[in-house]
């Protein structure tokens, strides 16, 4: 028993160690962004569901937070304050399929065409979303969903959702990002997107590790019928998502398993449709029907299920056309320690830069954010109302 825990761990050591520089990269990138940009802004470009309005949602959500809960709340709270609602599920979309960190870890652990499959993947379903959105959602539906996000049922994310870290002013976009409210700003951010995601990654690489360590790949094998190329093709998207809602795993902590499920047989557009499903976990359909009621949390789960599955058929297709689906079936799963190579070279850069950031934050305040985060929005409403004038960095305390 010790020595298979033990070879557990040794798995999702190994995959933490692998993509933990690009982790660091990728919320970096997402809290400058999120330094800048307010979220009244965001709410004012995603007013209906016309395609160029759903193009801005996504690149916004692209823009924003990687953790499946933080961007399920943050959407109800933008659906709240005036947002389409087709517009606010492609926000959500966006924020955790097409945020960078995730293509730079799909990188790592996977390689470079799963990446572009998730670039392309995301857009195709969102398309298809907003399809099925006007088939079958009806304006009922919708206004009966806005009452209920009205009530304001506080989910674990809604204090982090509710707060606006942005810093204003008439200075240019550099003036702001390199002022000290800037940097402030930046850290906040930072180290509460880790606090947001930690858990689900954390999660997600233990499981990742077990099954890789424990499951045989004949069962894999076997369930994803790798003997029968066209059956498993049309398998693999049907059954991805399925595998996805009952892991309980969500935004970057599901990759890691997604690797396991690539070396055991899964198809490509199988991996593809089981990485969108992170917003179809039990837990956040749950949070579905508290935010938005019973009807639209299932009709939720429904659309949303043929639009991973869809995007998945349609990517196995497109990269089948072009030659481009992956033939090895070698994704960094497996333990090989700490080398001195780049990847350790730069896991030290980032973890300096990390400590820094971590550093500013609890010497502005931090420590109370963090106490807070998992507030109501009501409770944040210095953070997400309050217009600052770029000067000065807002006391998280207030």
């Amino acid at each position: 028993m010790v020595a298979a825990i033990g070879h557990a761990l040794a798995f999702a050591g190994s995959m933490t160690w692998e993509i933990l520089w690009a982790l660091i990269l990728g919320f970096l990138l997402s809290a400058v962004v999120q330094a800048v940009v307010r979220k009244s802004t965001i709410v004012r470009l995603m007013g209906d569901d016309r395609p160029r309005t759903l193009t801005v949602a996504s690149l916004l959500g692209a823009a924003s937070s990687s953790c499946s809960y933080a961007a399920v709340a943050l959407a109800r709270s933008l659906f709240r304050k005036g947002a389409n609602f087709t517009a606010a599920m492609a926000f959500e979309i966006g924020s955790t399929n097409l945020v960078v960190e995730l293509g730079i870890i799909l990188a790592l652990l996977l390689g470079w065409q799963f990446t572009a499959a998730e670039f392309i993947g995301g857009p195709i379903m969102i398309v298809l979303l907003a399809v099925l959105f006007r088939i079958f959602v009806r304006r009922k539906l919708i206004d009966d969903a806005r009452d209920q996000a009205e009530r304001g049922i506080a989910g674990s994310m809604e204090g982090h959702a509710a707060m606006d870290m942005s810093v204003t002013g008439d200075r240019p976009f550099w003036q702001r990002l390199f002022s000290p409210p800037g940097f402030t700003s930046v850290s906040h951010v930072f180290v509460m997107e880790w606090a947001a995601i930690l858990r689900d990654l954390v999660v997600g690489l233990l499981i990742a590790g077990a099954i890789g360590a424990w499951v045989p790949d004949s069962f894999w094998q076997a369930f994803f019928f790798t003997d029968h190329p066209v059956v498993s093709a049309l398998w693999g998207p049907i059954v991805g998502p399925l595998v996805a809602i009952l892991s309980f795993v969500c935004s970057i902590g599901n990759v890691p398993l997604a690797a396991v499920l690539w070396n055991g047989g899964i198809s490509f557009g199988g991996v593809v449709a089981f990485i969108f499903a992170d917003l179809l976990i039990l837990p956040i359909l749950n949070i579905y029907r508290k935010y938005y009621g019973t009807r639209m949390a299932l009709a939720l789960l429904g659309t949303c299920y043929l639009a991973m599955v869809g995007a998945g058929y349609l990517v196995e297709l497109l990269f089948a056309a072009t030659g481009l689906t992956p033939t090895q079936r070698t994704a960094a799963v497996t333990p090989e320690g700490i080398t001195w190579n780049y990847t350790t070279w730069l896991n030290i850069a980032f973890l300096l830069l990390a400590a820094v950031l971590l550093i500013r934050f609890f010497r502005t305040g931090g420590r109370a954010m963090l106490h807070v985060m998992g507030g109501a929005p009501d409770a944040m409403s210095d953070h997400s109302g309050h217009e600052r004038d770029g000067n000065e960095p807002q006391d998280p305390r207030s």
